[in-house]
């Protein structure tokens, strides 16, 4: 397998699926003649024209109108927003019409619209364009909520995403654009959503994560080896549809838990997995569980403040040590 960044990965995907069925479009803003902020559609306008690939003004509003339009209308549009924080402002357009109008028509019109773009916290890029806003996606009803880790399910998340008759929220974290991984060059192989991924086996503790987390869970449980305590690594890869089995099956061998998410810790998603765990799985915890995520305050923009929002090795750690020593 060829050894790509995780951004020549959604590249392939959306050439792959572009060259596969004249349904699929991209739309956004600077997608076309500019080449995608972070070069993410690159080349993309010059193979499929500009009618499939399909500069929009600097509107969020639009752009999530016209995908939600296009796809209602038969086509497979793929949305990029320059990030997701500034889709703040076509949340109307997502809510109340992307992720409502197959249930609201009976399923007499779907919408396979995909709605990408970079995710979760930057480098200084302060309060208003450095945030990690998954949550509000997997709290609506319609929705299916993907974020990759490695450049592979980037590629065949995405393909599944674009094939798949409903709305998709896909979310790129910007930390992993310049992350290199192999990736298969089938234009058939994809990657199936609700299926979550053991990234490290182990024994002693469950680390659950997604997105960037994962790679910080990693070094966490490398670190903590040499301590003599063994973590294992669960990628959920989707929140929507969430794949429950795995992790139950891990939390089963390992009876403590250490969810961890980058968004901040108030009524995020990490306190959505642990209250199922709870729930379903209370017999099988020899600890409470624990949860890592952002400080809950607007991101700061000086970077020692900056670090100090962002969860960590550092934090992880200390919530593994908590619940082991």
């Amino acid at each position: 397998m060829p050894l790509m960044r995780y951004s020549e990965a959604l590249r392939l995907a959306m050439t792959e699926e572009m060259e596969r069925d004249p349904s699929v479009l991209v739309c956004g803003e600077e997608v076309g003649q500019y080449q995608g902020t972070f070069r993410v559609t690159e080349g993309l306008i010059e193979k499929f024209g500009p009618m499939r690939v399909v500069d929009t003004p600097i509107s969020e509003i639009a752009i999530a109108g016209l995908a939600t339009g296009a796809a209602m209308a038969g086509l497979r549009p793929i949305a990029e927003f320059m990030t997701w924080s500034f889709a703040l402002s076509a949340m109307d357009q997502l809510v109340n019409h992307a992720a409502k109008i197959t249930y609201m028509s009976s399923g007499r019109i779907t919408c396979p619209a995909v709605f990408r773009g970079p995710a979760g916290t930057g480098n200084q890029l302060s309060a208003q364009h450095s945030q990690s806003l998954e949550s509000w996606y997997a709290h609506t009803p319609g929705f299916k909520v993907v974020l990759p880790y490695t450049p592979a399910d980037a590629k065949g998340l995405l393909k599944t995403a674009i094939r798949d008759d409903g709305p998709v929220i896909f979310m790129e974290h910007a930390g992993l654009y310049a992350q290199r991984g192999e990736v298969p060059d089938d234009p058939d192989f994809t990657v199936p959503f609700g299926r979550a991924e053991v990234r490290r086996e182990g024994t002693d503790v469950t680390l659950i994560a997604y997105s960037l987390m994962v790679g910080k869970c990693l070094k966490a449980a490398a670190t903590m080896e040499a301590s003599g305590v063994s973590c294992e690594v669960v990628d959920l890869r989707t929140l929507v549809p969430l794949d429950m089995d795995t992790v139950l099956a891990s939390v089963a061998k390992t009876h403590r838990v250490v969810v961890v998410q980058e968004e901040w810790l108030n009524v995020g998603f990490a306190a959505e997995v642990a209250a199922r765990l709870a729930d379903v799985a209370f017999d099988e915890l020899d600890a409470p569980i624990k949860r890592v995520g952002g400080a809950n305050v607007p991101m700061p923009y000086a970077r020692e403040l900056e670090q100090a929002a962002i969860p960590g090795e550092d934090a992880i750690i200390e919530a593994i040590r908590a619940i082991v020593d």
